[in-house]
């Protein structure tokens, strides 16, 4: 039955024992719902109190009667929620996963609809206010509930959650490669439109002669003409130079206001004019590597094939047995990577709060030696201190480097290789939310895995050994048996 006489509900139209459908009923919604209430609901504004007249004399009356100007309703919590946890566990954009959304009744199912519908959710631009009224801390609530449905189904034990491993990688700045010469004609074409914009005139704008210096500079790197490109290079920040220097002094006859806009502009340029006439940093200033972002950093990570990453350094804790993740934090300014493992153990016992359990021992790197008074909270181990290891510690540390795949998971299939979104914030966002969408497809292939299990012991209880062992080989759960003797006896 339905209630709409002309669709059937997702429910009849689905495979419920699709994976998908099976978490959608498994997952916290309203916890999640409840918890972000405050952070994604509708701001009302109240009347303004204000003095009337009417015929009788003076009155108190309320300015607005008391209607919203608030804008139109808040979308679904859970609607929004589920496709963040669908973008990044599927990788997909905001507007890939808008448009997909339309077409997979799997996903609405997920998403709490009753019925099918060939529409977007909403504008892809929603997700983006989304993501920025939930803050660092809402997007970390989106973590914390995949490990709740790990632990409360019994997907992983909760011991296992006490054991992790730490380690770091760089989360790579959606920005085009930082050389001298793009970012001198970066500078020279903004500062060239700040001016036009308040209304001062320049002498001259240098648009052709800059645009040909650039390509120049490009064809001399790639002809190993190093002498011809420094030179080059040296005409391009004169010219930025010069026009920072017209568009200061004329700006210091418009008003107050303008030349507050006008400064960072001005300041950017200097800066880049300064930073591109020295190899060397000048004093303890950072490089600009990029115009809009200019929280973007140069990380070396020692690889071979890509020496230098510009981004943002993450790190990462995930349990020793069973490849859950349970942290994941951006730290700005290119710290040690001993350095971050204080705050990153704090946010993995932060997520594990509400299941009374947090981490004792992690096994880290030799990046993470020399902070063992900074943590005492936890047992660090590492190859370093083999002496002081016993027996079982050894073989577990072995399971370290497990970590790396899943680095290479969560930039490839979960859209860590770059971020898209604006500033620090940004950063911190996105790291979070390419965990949760690795714990989804987590969460779905146990839910597979075990159904799968579930269903090879009842082939087993009921003696059915042959279409046991050879489901099994199928499937490549286990290796298939050389005969069904083997599987009765264990």
């Amino acid at each position: 039955m339905t209630d709409d006489f002309f669709r059937n509900r997702l429910d009849q139209m689905i495979d419920l024992r699709h994976p998908l459908a099976v978490l959608a009923s498994r997952m916290p919604w309203q916890e999640i719902e409840a918890s972000l209430a405050q952070r994604w609901a509708r701001q009302v504004k109240a009347g303004k109190q204000i003095e009337d007249l009417d015929l009788f004399g003076p009155v108190a009356g309320v300015l607005g009667g008391g209607i919203s100007n608030a804008g139109r309703p808040r979308l679904p919590t859970r609607l929004m929620v589920a496709l963040l946890y669908l973008k990044h566990a599927f990788n997909e954009s905001d507007e890939d996963v808008i448009q997909r959304w339309g077409e997979t009744p799997t996903w609405q199912y997920f998403s709490g609809s009753e019925y099918f519908e060939h529409r977007w959710p909403c504008d892809p631009t929603q997700l983006g206010r989304f993501r920025k009224a939930l803050g660092e801390e809402g997007v970390e609530e989106l973590l914390a509930r995949t490990m709740e449905v790990a632990v409360s189904h019994k997907l992983i034990a909760k011991k296992e959650l006490t054991r992790v491993i730490v380690d770091s990688t760089v989360q790579e700045k959606a920005i085009a490669h930082p050389t001298d010469s793009k970012l001198l004609e970066t500078a020279r074409a903004k500062v060239v439109e700040a001016a036009k914009t308040h209304g001062i005139e320049l002498k001259q704008t240098f648009a052709k002669e800059g645009r040909q210096l650039n390509f120049k500079a490009a064809r001399y790197a790639h002809a190993r003409q190093y002498k011809r490109m420094r030179k080059a290079i040296q005409r391009q920040r004169t010219i930025v130079g010069r026009l920072q220097r017209e568009v200061g002094r004329k700006m210091s006859t418009l008003g107050q206001a303008v030349q507050e806009t006008l400064a960072p502009t001005l300041t950017k340029a200097a800066r880049l004019v300064e930073q591109t006439g020295s190899r060397k940093t000048v004093g303890s200033q950072a490089k600009l590597y990029s115009w809009d972002a200019p929280e973007v950093e140069c990380i070396s990570k020692g690889k071979s094939r890509n020496p230098y990453e510009f981004g943002v350094k993450v790190g990462l804790a995930m349990t020793l047995k069973g490849n859950l993740i349970v942290g994941a934090r951006s730290f700005t300014g290119n710290p040690y990577d001993g350095h971050t493992l204080a705050e990153q153990i704090e946010q993995s016992t932060i997520l594990m709060q509400n299941l009374d359990v947090q981490p004792e021992v992690a096994y880290v790197d030799l990046g993470y030696r020399g902070v063992y008074q900074d943590n005492l909270q936890v047992q660090i181990k590492h190859r370093g201190k083999d002496k002081g290891l016993t027996d079982a510690e050894r073989r577990l540390l072995k399971r370290r480097q497990a970590i790396e795949p899943i680095i290479g998971h969560l930039k490839a299939d979960h859209r860590m290789d770059r971020c898209h979104l604006k500033g620090s914030e940004g950063d911190a966002l996105h790291a979070v939310l390419c965990a949760a969408g690795y714990n989804i497809r987590w969460l779905l292939r146990m839910i597979v895995k075990k159904g799968l299990g579930l269903l090879l012991c009842l082939f087993q209880a009921l003696g059915l050994a042959p279409i046991c062992r050879n489901l099994a080989a199928i499937l490549a759960l286990t290796p298939p048996r050389p005969s069904s003797q083997r599987w009765v006896a264990a």
